[in-house]
């Protein structure tokens, strides 16, 4: 049984539930608690805050775990990251009130920064020579400014409104996050094996994203042509249409492209263009 942490609560537990269903990991029960066994693989999950998940793998009280990045890296503990999952992405920035004329990092000398990322933002302002004040708080960083407790704070951002809403404004990106797996280094045999199939079904879960199966008609003079703008996993999959002179063609593309290769096929002469959704690719 391979034993996985995840957080409680938020979009991260959200966006985590929903890769693992779609691995085919399904929980013995929707009641919360602290740890549930799946019905479906040899794995259970173990709900905890999302701080306590990198000690919690690194003491082995769970074999792997899926965290944000910003928070593995603020713990500093003994794990290691086995995969990039690619979802729940944010930055963690700098931050000072709107009106202030900000000329560089030079503005945060001698200041007072709020944050719940000490040591990442210790390890950014030694590497730049900077000694400002860094004063710790656990939630609501944006506040601070507001009510005189720091001059800048050094927080996670999404799509930036917090920030807006609390008169500040962003001026340095430190560093770019998203959930990943981490991973004790003492996995016995058996659970590697677990770890290793579930990597292959995450894997294929991932591949799937934002990728579009299309399947269309066109005239045989211009396959060549379309070839060049549907490539496929190899190459695309065609198959001859009763009417002479016709072909059925099968490919693989990307969503943010899907537009703009729709209007090129249209410009070729293809016909019928049917797009459909992929749940999973095994490559």
């Amino acid at each position: 049984m391979l034993r996985i942490a995840i957080q409680a609560k938020g979009r991260l537990f959200e966006e985590t539930i929903h890769l693992l269903n779609e691995a085919g990991i399904k929980l013995e029960t929707s009641k919360r608690s602290l740890l549930v066994t799946s019905t479906s693989f040899p794995v259970e999950l173990l709900f905890l805050r999302d701080d306590d998940i990198p000690q919690a793998v690194a003491d082995e009280a769970a074999d792997i775990g899926i965290v944000g990045e910003n928070e593995f890296l603020e713990k500093q503990q003994p794990a290691e990251i086995i995969k990039r999952l690619g979802f729940s992405k944010c930055r963690l920035s700098l931050a000072i009130p709107k009106e202030e004329d900000y000329r560089g990092l030079t503005w945060f000398a001698g200041r007072k920064i709020a944050t719940s990322y000490p040591s990442i933002l210790s390890v950014f302002l030694k590497k730049n020579a900077i000694k400002a004040d860094i004063h710790v708080i656990s939630g609501s960083v944006e506040i601070a400014p507001g009510i005189g407790l720091a001059d800048a704070v050094f927080d996670i951002v999404s799509s930036g409104s917090t920030l807006i809403s609390n008169h500040l404004k962003e001026v340095e990106v430190i560093m770019h996050s998203e959930a990943v797996l981490i991973g004790n280094k003492n996995l016995n045999k058996d659970k590697q094996n677990i770890l290793k199939e579930l990597l292959f079904r995450i894997d294929s879960v991932l591949a799937a994203e934002d990728k579009k199966y299309i399947l269309l008609n066109a005239p045989n003079d211009k396959l060549q042509e379309i070839f060049t703008i549907l490539p496929g996993m190899k190459s695309p999959t065609v198959l001859p249409l009763a009417q002479e002179g016709w072909s059925s063609i099968h490919s693989v593309i990307d969503e943010k492209r899907f537009w703009e290769i729709i209007g090129q096929l249209k410009a070729m002469g293809a016909e019928g263009i049917l797009i459909v959704p992929i749940e999973k690719m095994i490559l």
